[in-house]
């Protein structure tokens, strides 16, 4: 069995808030980390306004920048190592983190390594818990006090942070179905370009 036919099964945990927010979901081997990036999008309702970084070991993978070297700071292309590679190294757990002002640090764990479904296109949303934090609410401490006037229509924020949210805040219910919807939008899109390149390469 070839890594096309397999796929990791992850857990994906927003650390340094309680309770968990996670999500898991089912992904191909030969996924890259920025497609893994993708899906942690996805899953969390993040919006990709913001940077983002793996750290794997010693190493850093992201979206290089001439002025990380100005810092010092070697950051790999994300495109440029897939999950087999990890796999391949005995790594099975390793940290993502999104917006490095709110600084948001996720715990990503490979669970189990299966044989894929062939008549499923991944990735693919498994199940998961509570509501990730909105964009630039201001890092765990920022969201912890968000949550709170959002409860509380005596709280003197509430009405202001109804207002900057546009809406109530269930930190319960967190649409899973809509993330499972649009986690088979990215399949069905991966799929097309996957499909386009192959045809590209046959010869007329």
């Amino acid at each position: 069995m070839t890594v096309t036919d397999q796929i990791a099964c992850l857990r994906i945990e927003l650390l340094h808030i309680e309770p968990r927010i996670w999500r898991r979901v089912e992904v191909s081997l030969t996924s890259s980390l920025h497609a893994l990036h993708e899906v942690i999008q996805t899953v969390m309702h993040w919006e990709g306004y913001h940077l983002y970084e793996f750290a794997i070991g010693e190493r850093v993978y992201g979206e290089p920048s001439p002025e990380d070297a100005a810092w010092g700071h070697k950051v790999y292309q994300a495109k440029s190592i897939r999950l087999t590679a990890l796999l391949e190294r005995g790594i099975a757990e390793f940290i993502y983190t999104y917006d490095f002002g709110d600084n948001w640090q996720h715990r990503v764990i490979i669970e189990s390594v299966k044989p894929a479904d062939r008549g499923v296109d991944y990735p693919v949303y498994v199940d998961g818990e509570r509501t990730a934090p909105p964009e630039d609410v201001g890092g765990p401490s920022g969201f912890t006090e968000f949550v709170e006037a959002m409860a509380n229509r005596r709280h003197p924020e509430h009405k202001d942070m109804i207002r900057w949210y546009g809406r109530p805040f269930n930190p319960v219910d967190f649409g899973a179905q809509t993330i499972a919807a649009n986690l088979r939008e990215l399949a069905a899109k991966r799929k097309g370009a996957l499909q386009a390149f192959e045809r590209s390469r046959t010869p007329r």
